[in-house]
């Protein structure tokens, strides 16, 4: 064992803290991405309400690159998990290289042809006549960045599965603040409008990327990152693939729901779309705050069931959806009774965006109230390798529940009908979560824990 230390803290020490302390720096990783993502809104929303908008249409551009590197980060980093609680340092590593050459195979290739069909593409995620120019300057320097996004991602989740995400943080955060700075600079002191946005949030990136990279060449981390480690064989990517099957359904249909709700939104105007834009980072910024702790949460679940420890799997479960459950709460109480400040701050100066965004939050933060079980259930069951399960959850929320109801409620309800599609999405993933949750509770209760020797 390359670090029997770290080994025996997330295998033997107290479970709750030991969630909390990979949870934090996990969490401010989260937080930080989101402002910074709420904060290229908030400045290019000073440019205008079609400006605006442009943003939400290149959220779903970067939903596929998170889909890309959240399926191989989180299928090489919870298998290396697992393979390290179970003693298995040089296999671990070998997913690990493994991933990272596929991640930059995958992510090139989205680089070429985004470029080349950018216009198009554009307009296939919702861009309207009057947005199209905006969507175009802020797309492309994405894409030009798009191997160094996609591979931070990878890098991101292969330190914090393993327990490092105090070094996963530094990396994230930085290249956030730094985007945070260069924004104002770039947009209006250097006058590059959404181009200087997309600049910013290019050059935080490739910065982040060089953070997380020097975390493994200077040896932080117990995975060795060498060419030599490469797999030649096909079945190591696709057990990479099959275990980030459920990131993928999850983030892959959060570029595909992105998409369907500009098209939708887009029929009742700009306004509609910049609303929907605005509420939907206000919404992530709280939801992020539980996707870290589940992440956090997640290596946990990972090393010890890996060393077959069970109950630590279990109490580990039961306190993260807990705990979440209470943190999602107080988020969400706060953002309904401060939500319409809170979009006022982005557009103060078109009404109907204020009308539609803050109806829209108020919806999604009543709603987010259950989302506790969901991310703790769908976070356990992928960590211990119930695939299908994970996978099938991963799709409720933006996929068999949300795209139904983007689809035809507005022809019924109007905007009403795109304001609540998501909240009620959200409802019903948590039917179908609580039935998950107790199933894998009662599973890991009736497994006996083994040592490994």
């Amino acid at each position: 064992m390359k670090d029997n230390k770290h080994y025996k803290m997330m295998t033997e020490a107290p479970v709750e803290p030991l969630v909390l302390k990979l949870a934090v720096p996990t969490v401010i990783s989260m937080l930080v991405s989101s402002i910074y993502n709420m904060a290229d809104t908030f400045f290019v929303s000073q440019l205008g309400t079609s400006a605006s908008a442009a943003v939400g249409i290149v959220f779903s551009l970067m939903a596929i690159m998170q889909a890309i590197g959240f399926t191989i980060g989180m299928g090489s980093g919870i298998l290396s998990s697992r393979l390290l609680g179970a003693g298995k340092q040089k296999e671990a590593s070998i997913t690990a290289s493994s991933a990272i050459f596929m991640v930059v195979i995958f992510s090139t290739l989205l680089s070429i042809f985004g470029l080349i069909f950018c216009k198009p593409l554009m307009v296939f995620l919702g861009s309207t006549p009057t947005i199209l120019p905006y969507a175009l300057d802020y797309s492309s320097f994405i894409l030009y960045a798009c191997p160094f996004i996609c591979t931070s991602f990878v890098f991101n989740n292969l330190l914090r599965n393993e327990g490092k995400a105090f070094y996963a943080m530094i990396g994230l955060t930085t290249g956030g603040v730094l985007n945070i700075i260069l924004d104002p600079i770039f947009i209006f002191a250097l006058n590059l409008g959404t181009r200087g946005a997309a600049m910013a949030t290019a050059l935080s990136q490739v910065i982040s990327f060089f953070i997380l990279l020097a975390m493994f060449v200077s040896k932080k981390s117990n995975l060795d990152l060498r060419l030599s480690y490469i797999s030649k064989e096909i079945k190591t990517y696709l057990r990479i693939l099959k275990t980030g099957l459920p990131s993928l359904s999850r983030q892959g249909l959060a570029s595909i729901a992105s998409m369907t709700l500009n098209v939708q939104a887009a029929s009742f105007g700009d306004a509609a779309v910049a609303a929907m834009s605005i509420s939907g980072r206000i919404t992530f910024f709280l939801f992020s705050a539980l996707l870290g702790l589940g992440q956090g949460f997640q290596p946990v679940a990972g090393y010890n069931y890996g060393a077959k420890k069970y109950s630590r799997v279990k109490r580990a479960t039961l306190f993260t959806a807990f705990f979440g459950t209470i943190i999602i709460a107080i988020l969400s109480i706060l953002c309904f009774i401060f939500a319409r400040p809170l979009v006022t701050t982005f557009r103060k100066e078109d009404i109907d965006v204020i009308t539609i965004g803050v109806k829209a939050l108020r919806f999604q933060t009543i709603a987010l109230l259950l989302c506790g079980i969901n991310v703790a259930t769908n976070m356990s069951m992928q960590a211990t390798g119930h695939i299908a399960g994970a996978t099938y959850l991963a799709l409720c929320r933006q996929g068999i529940y949300f795209l139904p109801f983007i689809i035809f409620l507005p022809a019924k309800l109007g905007i009403l009908g795109v304001e609540i599609a998501q909240p009620l999405a959200d409802v019903f993933t948590f039917i179908t979560s609580l039935v998950f949750f107790i199933r894998l509770i009662k599973e890991l209760g009736g497994k006996k824990d083994e040592v490994i020797l």
